[in-house]
């Protein structure tokens, strides 16, 4: 317990620290009065930041700590002093223990509560910072949550706050009291070896302990896990039965209108310029398109009202600009904007109350000029009976109609009653036609259902393996995929240890594009927190589960890594055989590249030059990018063979010329670079003379 005091005390001396260098920053800005229920003061913090860092009074706070604990055994001990409490009822005794508890407790549920609601009203670092003292001092009071809270924000490097030690420590304090949350991260960092030993059988243990207390990440680990048969025997009836608890939680919170927008970026892709990634909007870009839709562009009043409704693109969710630009474009006429303000009312929200009427009103705007959205929220209207009678015919009738357009939320409602048999026969074959139709375009709750049918085999053959597949989409829509965004921005601000530990906990959980962004990451040899001789290992073995899951780049980086012999000792037909699957399977030009070297030098494949020819010529039609390496590559491996012919065996004929040459007579890549061509054989030529004339 004094150990975890201190270790405590640490975390809120480092939290000074931040709030200290904070304060020098802004030290011109006035704080503005704030609702006590709601926010503390900035003398409470430093009151209480005094009292922890003054030495003098260490001892002080570490005994009133186990002053607490002695009270409440000494309930126990006072019929041992001359009190009689031998006659005290059963009903007295238990009153004392409890009130002992709860003196004990109050006060860090109150202080771990309003830590809680500014953090979720936090703008500013200095707010977060704030809402992190009082989780910290609810912590030292011994509440769980508030213990939970702090050693994540720890790990992940919440406001700048990362020490992978003092994490390890709270976890392990927490494991011993059955934190199920502690039990999933232990795991977690046993598997990478951050800051424990690298251990898979424990780690397996952590998550199997995890998944028993209701770890839903435990679960959705074990799920890939057993799925993928990563330290496990593979089985997939084991990873359908994980998969499916967490799909059941996510596809619950969807259908209360829950769920978040998950923008997943992929760091390789575009390392040099990450905030021209699409994934994310650019401040310079999103600012352009404010003025657009100030000047009365309604197709970007209605996009961005969009992008606010949803919290997209790494804008933050506002309902208030949402209404604001869809009310705009509704005044001029746009259908679109009508039927989002028309959902904004049905759902309710802080700008746009909750209201049957006044979204019915929107929707019929909409619908009156054939808007697909109007059209199936009218049918929401009718189906659920807000505002108007529960009618299933008209519900059917508008439902049909936004889904002739192709909207897939109403393709899911049509599957959704016919599954179920609301308003009309069940009938599983059309149920399945207009699930896979929704899931087409990404619709969460239709490939959930989708994946029951599958799972159980109802209107479709069985299929373990599929349900699995889709279960996993609907799986990786959780709250923690929040992750995403967060690891992103810690990546581009330079915090790369706490971007590496956000993206390698979303690999863990089976999520392909942050497995490539851990290794990524890895790769690049700036992250601390793994141990320099793990980092190629653990790159290999993250690009591997990439590259199962169907991204060419990562296959194409196994071959690489058994080219060179990082992470692995060098296996020339090993690099062969990966980067003849990114050929096979992905058509990747840089691994028909890499192929054709292998095969014109012979490295762990039989030397062919003619392959080696065609898999060059492949590359440069499949890829613009690889046309001149390609020429090149073409040009010094035949220059060479000439060079060979003239130089040892002196007896090259003009047929033999020719046909050495004749390929790039019907070669279409070579005769766009004619020219090049010429010149190096002239060089060639001259070269062969010089050498005649000076022997």
């Amino acid at each position: 317990m004094m150990k975890t005091l201190l270790l405590l005390i640490e975390i809120l001396i480092i939290l000074g620290v931040t709030i200290k260098n904070i304060e020098a920053e802004r030290h011109n800005k006035k704080w503005k009065e704030r609702n006590v229920t709601s926010q503390v003061s900035v003398k409470e913090i430093k009151q209480f930041l005094s009292d922890i860092l003054e030495p003098r009074k260490l001892v002080k706070v570490i005994n009133k700590r186990e002053n607490r604990l002695e009270k409440m055994k000494s309930h126990h001990k006072l019929r041992m002093k001359g009190f009689q409490y031998k006659d005290l009822s059963k009903r007295h005794k238990n009153y004392l223990k409890e009130q002992a508890k709860k003196m004990f407790t109050d006060e860090g549920d109150q202080l771990f509560k309003m830590g809680m609601k500014i953090l979720q009203q936090s703008k500013s670092q200095k707010q977060k910072a704030e809402a992190y003292i009082l989780l910290a001092k609810a912590a030292d009071m011994g509440h769980l949550k508030a213990m939970e809270k702090v050693a994540d924000a720890l790990l992940f490097g919440n406001s700048g706050m990362q020490n992978v030690p003092a994490a390890i420590q709270l976890y392990k304090s927490l494991a011993k009291e059955g934190s199920y949350k502690a039990q999933n991260a232990l795991g977690f960092l046993s598997s990478y070896g951050i800051g424990m030993e690298y251990n898979q059988a424990k780690a397996l243990i952590y998550y199997t302990f995890g998944s028993a207390g209701g770890s839903i990440m435990s679960q959705m680990i074990l799920g890939y896990r057993y799925f993928s048969g990563i330290n496990v025997l593979q089985d997939c009836e084991v990873a359908l039965r994980y998969y499916k608890k967490v799909a059941d939680y996510i596809a619950d919170n969807l259908e209360k209108g829950g769920g978040i927008p998950v923008e997943k970026v992929r760091l390789a892709e575009r390392p040099e310029n990450l905030s021209s990634n699409s994934e994310i909007l650019d401040w310079e870009i999103y600012q352009y398109y404010r003025f657009l839709a100030e000047r009365g562009d309604v197709q970007i009043q209605v996009s961005l009202g969009q992008l606010h409704l949803m919290g997209r693109k790494g804008l933050a969710q506002d309902y208030y600009k949402a209404l604001y630009y869809f009310l705009k474009a509704a005044k001029a006429g746009s259908a679109n904007a009508m039927a989002f303000i028309g959902k904004m009312y049905l759902d309710g929200n802080d700008a746009a109350p909750q209201n049957n009427a006044t979204a019915f009103k929107y929707f019929s705007m909409a619908a009156r000029k054939g808007n697909a959205i109007g059209l199936h929220g009218l049918g929401l209207l009718y189906f659920y009976g807000k505002g108007v009678p529960v009618n299933y015919t008209e519900a059917l009738k508008y439902f049909r109609k936004a889904a002739e357009k192709g909207w897939p939320n109403a393709q899911f409602q049509l599957g959704f009653m016919y599954y179920s048999g609301f308003g009309l026969w069940k009938d599983y074959k059309l149920a399945f036609k207009y699930f896979y139709l929704a899931s087409q375009s990404g619709q969460p709750l239709a490939i959930y259902y989708l994946a029951e049918m599958y799972a159980t085999g109802t209107g479709v053959l069985r299929s373990c393996r599929a349900a699995v597949e889709l279960y996993k989409g609907v799986c990786e829509l959780g709250h923690w995929a929040e992750k995403f965004l967060t690891a992103y921005f810690a990546y581009k601000d330079g915090d790369i240890d706490a971007s590496l530990v956000q993206y390698a906990l979303l690999a863990e959980m089976g999520y392909e594009v942050a497995q490539s962004n851990s290794a990524f990451i890895l790769e690049s040899k700036k992250a601390k927190v793994i141990e320099k001789a793990k980092v190629y290992p653990m790159a290999l073995l993250l690009w591997n589960r990439a590259a199962i899951q169907g991204n060419a780049f990562a296959r194409v980086k196994i071959g690489d890594y058994y080219y060179y012999g990082y992470g692995t000792k060098k296996d020339y037909q090993a690099a062969a055989t990966h980067y003849s699957i990114a050929v096979d399977k992905h058509q990747s030009a840089q691994a028909m590249f890499n192929l054709a070297y292998m095969h014109e030098h012979g490295l762990g494949i039989a030397k062919d030059i003619h392959m080696a020819r065609r898999l060059y010529d492949m590359a440069a039609q499949t890829s613009p990018d690889a046309h001149l390496p390609a020429l090149f590559a073409l040009l010094k491996m035949e220059t060479l063979h000439l060079l060979q012919d003239v130089l040892f065996l002196n007896n090259v004929s003009c047929e033999q010329f020719t046909t050495s040459w004749k390929w790039t007579e019907s070669d279409h890549t070579l005769s766009l670079y004619w020219d090049v061509l010429a010149i190096v054989l002239i060089v060639a030529v001259l070269i062969v003379l010089l050498r005649n004339h000076v022997g």
